[in-house]
């Protein structure tokens, strides 16, 4: 299995637990949060489905810069939205590792930067596993306490959870 076989296996997989996720929420507690400095779970519910956004910048280009960087986010006002710009956004990752034919990009140096700062640099490899993969389970995980401190019941991810067993 190549790199990114194995990167679109776990993409896809994790995919589902997410969508579980974002359908878990409902328009009612969308501007729900646990305090003051959090985001509401309306911008947290965006954060994730944008994630998959930066599969594009992160195969298509050696970089991104966050001072340029643009993005359509929506309608981030309903979970409908929100889910459906999830559903687009993870159809551009899922297209950017199908079209991976030299795995020697995963070894290639990317750099994220904010203006002339560079905020971070290393393999794409990396990138991938700890900006792409890693940083969306930490904000799923958010999403999980939002749900359960809303009233809201949590789907299992890895197994049943508790609302789900009764």
């Amino acid at each position: 299995m190549t790199t990114s076989q194995s990167f679109l296996q776990e993409l896809l997989l994790e995919a589902g637990n997410t969508r579980k996720l974002l359908n878990a929420m409902s328009n009612d507690v969308l501007g729900y949060k646990p305090a003051e400095k959090s985001w509401t779970m309306a911008q947290l519910g965006c954060h994730i489905a944008e994630s998959y956004h930066w599969y594009v910048p992160t195969f298509k280009a050696s970089f991104l810069d966050f001072a340029a960087y643009s993005y359509d986010k929506g309608d981030g006002n309903s979970v409908e939205g929100i889910v459906a710009k999830f559903e687009e956004n993870l159809k551009q990752a899922i297209a950017c590792l199908e079209s991976v034919d030299d795995e020697s990009i995963f070894s290639e140096t990317w750099t994220m930067k904010m203006g002339e700062v560079t905020m971070a640099e290393m393999p794409r490899v990396a990138v991938v596993r700890s900006m792409l993969m890693n940083h969306l389970y930490h904000h799923r995980g958010q999403l999980t306490i939002y749900l359960r401190a809303s009233g809201k019941k949590v789907p299992g991810i890895y197994g049943p959870s508790s609302d789900e067993q009764g």
